[in-house]
């Protein structure tokens, strides 16, 4: 996965989760008390070697995602060593677990009134760990064995009420198909998660 317009379509969809976090998901985050970290990542681990996220990640735009992550304390879990020795694949992983699972948490807040279920909240995150951490692998070369002791979830989990996390796991499904074809959809026409929640209430009623 090499080619210029491969690229441009990832680089796209990194940005979108920007976009989508800032505008819609940042404002909504209430305080919440850090995670303890996270396994320690393969570099710390028993498969040294990797290529390490100082030498993958600055200046990538997946630093945007891991960047993202990290104003999601609560579920994110990077390698307690938390260096640039780390594995960056791993890093990436957890930082895809991170933002999914934060999201469906303050997306089912606002619109619901209540907290999910553990279980959604850990199928989203490790549903987008299968689908970033592989990109990133394939982009860089640098597939390593935390990939491979994933294991797809049976189900994408159940996210039509959770709109913004139902459209990140559905374009990572397959990233490079939107490179001629951007994506437009009616959250484009939102400007926070008040007007998601007004446009589900009004399907839910109107069906």
């Amino acid at each position: 996965m090499s080619s210029a317009s491969d690229v441009l379509a990832i680089h796209q969809l990194l940005g979108r989760i920007v976009y989508f976090h800032t505008l819609f998901i940042e404002p909504e985050l209430r305080p919440s008390t850090p995670l303890a970290p996270g396994q320690a990542c393969c570099n710390h681990a028993t498969a040294p070697g990797q290529l390490s996220v100082g030498e993958l990640l600055p200046g990538s735009a997946w630093e945007a995602l891991v960047e993202v992550a990290t104003t999601l304390p609560a579920h994110h879990r990077p390698c307690p060593n938390a260096a640039g020795a780390c594995c960056a694949t791993c890093r990436v992983v957890s930082a895809a677990t991170a933002v999914a699972a934060g999201w469906a948490r303050t997306e089912f807040r606002s619109y619901r009134q209540a907290e999910p279920a553990e279980t959604l909240l850990r199928d989203c995150g490790h549903r987008a760990a299968t689908r970033l951490g592989p990109v990133f692998a394939t982009q860089h070369a640098s597939r390593c064995p935390t990939l491979d002791r994933l294991t797809v979830p049976e189900a994408l989990p159940i996210t039509e009420e959770l709109p913004l996390t139902g459209e990140l796991l559905a374009l990572w499904a397959e990233p490079t198909a939107t490179t001629h074809h951007p994506v437009a959809s009616w959250l484009n026409h939102c400007t926070g998660l008040d007007d998601v929640r007004r446009v589900l209430e009004t399907r839910r009623t109107g069906s």
